[in-house]
C-alpha cells in the first residue's frame, strides 16, 4: 500500500518535566506592588509613644523644652525654668523654629491637660512637626494601679 511516514524531526515527542514558574513570578510581582503601596501609608503620621502606667522618666542632658496644652487650649512653650506666655500659632511656630535651628535633636515634651480636647493637642503638634521639630515626647503622671484594669 504505502510506505510510512518518518515522524516529525525523526525522533519521539517526550514530556516536559519542568516546572513553569512565570505564575509564581506573576504573583510575586503582584505581592510586590501591593507591599509598595501600602507601606507609604503605614509609616505616615506623628510617631508617638502612648504613656504606659509605670513609666521611667527621661534623662535629659539639654534643658528641657516643655510644649503645654491648657485646658482652655492656649499655647505654652517653657525652655528649660523660663516661664512662657500664651502663644499664638505664628508665634509658637516662630519660637520653635529659632529654638530648633540652635538644637536640632532637641526634644520637645508635650504636656497637655487632661481636659483639653484632642483637636487641640493635634494642632499644636503640627505647629511643632511644622517648625522642624523630629523629636517630640509626651509628659505624663504616674497613675494609681486600679484593681479592675486590664481584666474583662
Amino acid at each position: 500500500m504505502g510506505a510510512s511516514l518518518p515522524q516529525r524531526g525523526g525522533k519521539k515527542r517526550r514530556m516536559n518535566a519542568e516546572i513553569n514558574v512565570v505564575p509564581y513570578i506573576d504573583v510575586m510581582l503582584v505581592l510586590l506592588i501591593i507591599f509598595m503601596v501600602t507601606a507609604p501609608l503605614l509609616t505616615q503620621g506623628i510617631e508617638v509613644q502612648l504613656p504606659e502606667a509605670n513609666a521611667q522618666s527621661l534623662s535629659s542632658q539639654n534643658e528641657d523644652v516643655i510644649f503645654s496644652v491648657t485646658a482652655d487650649g492656649r499655647f505654652l512653650l517653657n525652655v528649660g525654668d523660663k516661664q512662657s506666655q500664651a502663644l499664638d500659632d505664628t508665634a509658637l511656630e516662630d519660637k520653635v523654629r529659632t529654638l530648633m535651628t540652635e538644637r536640632p535633636e532637641q526634644m520637645i515634651l508635650v504636656e497637655g491637660d487632661a481636659k483639653v480636647p484632642y483637636e487641640h493637642v493635634a494642632r499644636g503638634m503640627a505647629i511643632l512637626r511644622s517648625a522642624g521639630v523630629t523629636k517630640i515626647g509626651f509628659v505624663t503622671t504616674p497613675a494609681e494601679a486600679k484593681p479592675g484594669r486590664g481584666s474583662r
